[in-house]
């Protein structure tokens, strides 16, 4: 089985870009890293499904099931599609929601969660 390099690598870069955006603390940029990771997904699924075949219900004979295409990752990649746009309206809910009570898009430390952190750093390991 042969795999398209340029999709690979487009792959790979989508899915650098989406990881590096959804490290970042302002929500919009986290949405958009979570989509382009989701549509590299979509792409390498396609991708490693097989070489384009025929439609995957056509012929009689048992030689019409050698070139046709895999209808799996077909499925697959609608199924991720509406995942990935009910992920995506729920984290613009979310987003709608916190800025609608803090009106700001950037996401601050919890205290509760720095008091913990510093805790933790003064801890001994050996205990």
């Amino acid at each position: 089985m042969t795999s398209n390099i340029t999709l690979l690598v487009l792959v790979g870069v989508l899915v650098a870009c989406g990881v590096y955006l959804v490290l970042e603390r302002a929500v919009s940029k986290m949405l958009l890293g979570m989509i382009l990771f989701g549509n590299a997904v979509n792409l390498l699924i396609l991708t490693v499904g097989g070489p384009d075949g025929r439609p995957p219900i056509l012929g009689e004979s048992d030689r019409a099931h050698e070139d046709s295409a895999d209808p799996l990752a077909q499925a697959m990649i609608l199924t991720s599609i509406v995942i990935t746009m009910g992920l995506a309206a729920f984290v613009l809910a979310l987003a709608y929601r916190s800025y609608a009570l803090t009106t700001t898009e950037q996401v601050e430390n919890d205290p509760e969660d720095v008091k913990v952190a510093a805790r933790r750093e003064g801890e001994d390991p050996e205990q």
